[in-house]
């Protein structure tokens, strides 16, 4: 078949558009998907905060602040005598918080988030005592220490009170030594594993193939629908660069199955670009019921020796709404289903039950999630 030039140039206007619309929507390796034994690593440990200004825990209500005072003084050589009713307000327990993250060596510091676990109302000018920090498996991996930055606000007086932000938590940037490093298996074996961070399997041929594309042939190969098997140099470095490189390897995701997410507390409506929707007749009205509760008083006549009577007059009153078979027509992208969907008119509230009624007529095509 011979086409003109006009229609040559429409070709390859649409080709570009098509190729530019393509390399748009092309993500980095490194977002698709993470280096198998590369990741963080919680860590958790029990303190103490102490210099609060009066505002700290409640002793007689939380003994365990009392208790953790009287270990710390013990440890220093300061023995109390039995008996001894310590009554304290600027000092709170609390957890600390923070994540080890890969290749973090002994020296590295880290921020922590320090949480008040006692009835503390204000964590605000404390200062951390040395708290060690665990991980999983009951190992020390951190040592935390230092003054805390609270980002609230409050004050009281006269039985009134005002708080801004929250006053029961706050960080210590680089307040966190590392003081164990954690083993990675990055540098062992042969083969290097990337992980999809969604399993799919079509994204997962498409990663082999970029990769064997920009290095050998058969270098990278899908063990399933999440797991690349790759073939990394033996030396440390060039294992390095070799990662490096092809972390920023871009590579196109097939699109996602369709899916729509409803929030049932909230009536939030979220959904994807794959979502369609298939011609079908909607009729929806509005139930409102309003109860109104009155006080009557009935008041006796002048010198008549009665009393007066408060009676409780409830009324009930239920409006239905005018629901008339409306057609909402089917739409192939996501723009034409947000248009039908608009055109009932509904609230959030109600467009839930009616996603919901689509989904079991047949007619909504995607897969609807309530969380």
């Amino acid at each position: 078949m011979l086409c003109n030039g006009r229609a040559v140039r429409a070709i390859v206007c649409v080709l570009g558009m098509l190729i530019a619309g393509a390399a748009g929507a092309a993500e980095r390796l490194k977002d698709l998907a993470t280096v198998a034994g590369v990741r963080d690593n919680q860590l958790v440990g029990y303190g103490l905060v102490i210099g609060l200004d009066g505002s700290g825990d409640q002793t007689t209500q939380t003994p365990f602040t009392v208790q953790s005072i009287i270990n710390m003084l013990g440890n220093m050589g300061v023995t109390l005598p039995p008996g001894t009713n310590l009554q304290l307000k600027n000092v709170a327990a609390v957890m600390v918080t923070t994540s080890l993250p890969a290749f973090a060596r002994p020296g590295q510091e880290l921020d922590v988030t320090v949480s008040s676990i006692g009835n503390a109302k204000s964590l605000r000018g404390g200062t951390l005592v040395m708290t060690p920090l665990k991980g999983a498996d009951g190992q020390v991996y951190a040592m935390a220490q230092g003054n805390m930055l609270v980002g609230g606000a409050g004050a009281s007086g006269g039985g009134a009170s005002q708080t801004i932000n929250h006053l029961s938590a706050g960080r210590i940037p680089a307040g966190a030594t590392v003081e164990r490093a954690v083993t990675s298996s990055l540098g062992q074996g042969e083969f290097v594993m990337f992980e999809l961070k969604d399993t799919d399997f079509g994204t997962a041929r498409r990663v082999v193939d970029a990769i064997n594309l920009a290095t050998s042939g058969g270098t990278a190969q899908a063990l399933d629908g999440r797991s690349i098997q790759v073939r990394a140099p033996l030396d440390t470095s060039d294992r390095v660069a070799f990662l490096g490189k092809l972390e920023n390897l871009e590579v196109t995701p097939v699109q996602q199955a369709a899916k729509v997410i409803v929030n049932s507390r909230t009536g939030s409506v979220v959904m994807n670009q794959s979502v369609t929707l298939q011609n079908v007749a909607v009729a929806h009205g509005n139930l409102t019921v309003t109860v109104n509760t009155e006080t009557a008083v009935s008041q006796p006549a002048p010198l008549s020796g009665g009393r007066t009577v408060t009676t409780q007059r409830g009324t009930v009153d239920i409006q239905q709404g005018e629901g008339s078979l409306r057609n909402v027509r089917g739409g192939a992208n996501l723009a034409e289903v947000v248009k039908a969907l608009n055109a009932l008119g509904a609230s959030p509230m109600d467009l839930v039950s009616i996603l919901q009624a689509m989904k079991a007529a047949g007619s909504l095509r995607a897969e609807l999630e309530v969380i």
